[in-house]
């Protein structure tokens, strides 16, 4: 049983990763609305769950699907702070 717990932990962790990779080109288009200054501070931030998310390959790799997660609040936190405060437009 623990075999197909650690099995389906790992392909969780693919999973995750997949999404997480996915999210960089959103993070990168974030330039069409947001000013460089935080686009630097979006690929920052999605480097730093990066290197979170291959941490969590070796202690807890079920715990990768939240990074995806996390990734688009931040993203959407970001973005409509940006145009509600700073009237970031396309």
């Amino acid at each position: 049983m623990t075999e197909t717990r650690a099995g389906g932990a790992r392909v969780a962790w693919w999973i995750g990763l997949a999404g997480h990779l996915l999210m960089a080109i959103w993070y990168g288009a974030s330039g069409l609305v947001a000013p460089a200054w935080a686009v630097v501070g979006l690929l920052l931030v999605w480097a730093g769950l990066l290197v979170v998310g291959l941490w969590l390959r070796t202690r807890r790799p079920g715990w990768m699907l939240a990074i995806p997660v996390l990734d688009v609040a931040i993203w959407v936190a970001v973005i409509s702070a940006g145009e509600a405060f700073g009237h970031w437009t396309a």
